[in-house]
């Protein structure tokens, strides 16, 4: 018994017709596509400073950490209260902290910190007396932004 297999030749006029309506199409939908503009990038520049409290030896137990920062241009002091559990000697914190965090750099009033460029002077208390500190600037930042054309 013989089984027939259709055949899928399609003579050479027909696929000589598909490939100019192809490449016609092609070049209609690239014409109508917008034109392609130069890219511009976003762009931001955060300046953080890490500031950190040991008790080297471990001798002092549970604690609480009380940061200040001032700064010299506008006289306003920053606080950030660290409490450490025992087990923990140290903490490092970052200047300013993002107000979305709960324990941020902020005033009495309650004024949260920016990163304004100057002076800056800081200590750590440990029960009400300075353990450390030192100072800090804050330089002038800016953003440059590269523009891609083709």
């Amino acid at each position: 018994m013989m089984t027939s297999v259709p055949s899928f030749y399609a003579p050479k006029q027909r696929s000589l017709v598909g490939r100019v309506t192809g490449a016609l199409a092609a070049l209609l939908l690239l014409g109508a596509a917008p034109k392609a503009h130069a890219q511009t990038w976003m762009v931001s520049t955060n300046a953080q400073i890490k500031l950190g409290i040991l008790d080297k030896y471990g001798q002092l137990g549970p604690y609480s950490a009380t940061f200040i920062v001032h700064n010299e241009r506008t006289g306003k002091d920053y606080l950030l209260v660290k409490d450490l559990s025992t087990g923990q000697t140290g903490v490092d914190v970052l200047f300013p902290t993002d107000p979305s965090d709960p324990n941020y750099f902020k005033t009495e009033s309650g004024e949260a910190a920016v990163a304004s460029p100057g002076r800056y002077t800081w200590e750590c208390r440990v029960k009400g007396v300075k353990a450390v500190g030192g100072r800090f600037v804050f330089p002038e930042v800016a953003n440059d932004v590269t523009v891609i054309t083709r």
